[in-house]
């Protein structure tokens, strides 16, 4: 009689259904330790939600009092022509949307502003402010994005363009052009053909980087050509020192020169005073003779 305990029993693996998943079959050690696991997972996901939660609170508080700073900011950006187009066009990704007519409407851009909605994964809005301008009539184009859903969504001002000034048009009819006799399709990008833009709202690269980047700090941007300079300035004085070292070892070879032609004119010398020497001689004995 064999005296080897027999094997532990075998349990499914747990789901909601109560029947195996995969397939897999565990002991009944390992199915407890899974049950408990699973318990401590219920746990933490509680805890997750829970700090989401104080999380978005702690948003929300920061956001109102962020709100004046924003308010006495643009108050202030007011006061500096054509802030806005500057740290637009300096803006890389932002900058790679404008044409030559959307750059100079953009002159008139007088504000932005950025509203995050009370919910604040829900979505948020994006202001743009114009002085009176010959493209269109609007004083405010806005943009809405609605994320909370299950179906993402955004929507924008209809821009009023004013008699042959719509640069949408203007985008599509250069795009229409470009793609001519061309075999593959060829994107071309346009500021006013992004704002009227809702294909997938989830994913708009533009909004997330003004948003997130441009409304945050858009001094960094606005000052970015003076940085260059500055950069520039740098870079040709260290050029100037790499030249002044060339020319230091150019006056070492020269110096070389000088040396060599200083030993000869020093041999030079040394004959003359030997033609001297020899002259007194005879002068000397002429003398006795006399």
């Amino acid at each position: 009689m064999s005296t080897e305990a027999p094997p532990p029993a075998k349990a499914r693996k747990l789901d909601e259904s109560g029947d195996g998943e995969d397939g897999k079959d565990f002991d009944a050690e390992s199915q407890k330790a899974i049950e408990e696991i699973d318990g401590c997972q219920n746990e933490i996901d509680s805890l997750n939600e829970k700090a989401s939660e104080e999380i978005l609170k702690v948003e929300q508080k920061y956001n109102k009092m962020r709100k004046p700073f924003f308010e006495k900011r643009n108050k202030i950006i007011q006061k500096i022509p054509n802030f806005w187009v500057t740290a637009f066009v300096n803006h890389p990704q932002v900058s790679a949307l404008l044409d030559e007519e959307e750059e100079e409407c953009l002159h008139y851009m007088t504000q932005l502003e950025v509203e995050e909605f009370d919910d604040i994964k829900s979505g948020y809005r994006i202001k743009f402010h114009f002085s009176s301008n010959p493209y269109f009539k609007n004083e405010v184009l806005q943009k809405e994005f609605h994320l909370g859903s299950s179906e993402p969504r955004s929507e924008s001002t209809k821009i009023e363009w004013k008699d042959k000034m719509n640069l949408v048009e203007n985008a599509k009819s250069r795009m229409a052009k470009l793609k001519q006799g061309r075999k593959r399709g060829l994107d071309v990008k346009s500021f006013f053909l992004w704002f009227e833009d809702h294909e997938d709202p989830s994913q708009d690269e533009i909004a997330e980087v003004i948003k997130d980047d441009m409304w945050p700090n858009p001094l960094q941007y606005f000052l970015v050509p003076d940085i260059e300079v500055e950069n520039g300035v740098e870079e040709e004085e260290d050029e100037d020192v790499d030249e002044n070292v060339v020319v230091v070892e150019g006056e070492d070879e020269l110096g070389e020169e000088e040396d060599g032609d200083d030993d000869e004119d020093g041999e030079g010398l040394e004959g003359d005073d030997d033609d001297l020497d020899q002259a007194g001689a005879e002068e000397e004995e002429e003398a006795d003779d006399d």
